[in-house]
């Protein structure tokens, strides 16, 4: 197993707002497909990475309480932290060291969601 988790689905309330949320934080617009009974836009990974998506239907809310994913925070968590608040979520936790396993941050998306991010720097 060369990966813990294989994919990742973050729920919208409003998937528009999320999906421009996410691709202000990231500085990448994520790639929207819409299936039957579901609404999903791609997050941007290379060709072996592991991905995800914001999702709309299906059942599926967010929630500040459940699973927390960690998502790339690229060289270095702080610029896309950077850009949080102005995109409508907020910071919970600053960036913060956790030793030999580098930096991470929490914070709420614009659906309510509880998510972090990780680098090394």
């Amino acid at each position: 197993m060369s990966n813990a988790i294989n994919w990742f689905e973050i729920p919208a309330t409003n998937f528009e707002r999320a999906v421009d949320f996410y691709g202000k934080v990231l500085g990448s617009p994520l790639q929207p497909m819409d299936q039957p009974e579901m609404r999903m836009a791609f997050f941007p990974t290379s060709d072996q990475g592991v991905g995800g998506c914001v999702t709309h239907g299906n059942g599926n809310n967010p929630n500040t309480n459940g699973t927390l994913v960690y998502l790339n925070g690229g060289d270095d968590l702080a610029k896309p932290l950077s850009r949080v608040t102005d995109a409508g979520g907020e910071v919970i936790m600053p960036k913060t060291s956790i030793g030999e396993n580098g930096f991470m941050a929490i914070f709420r998306d614009s659906e309510g969601n509880r998510v972090a991010f990780h680098s090394m720097s």
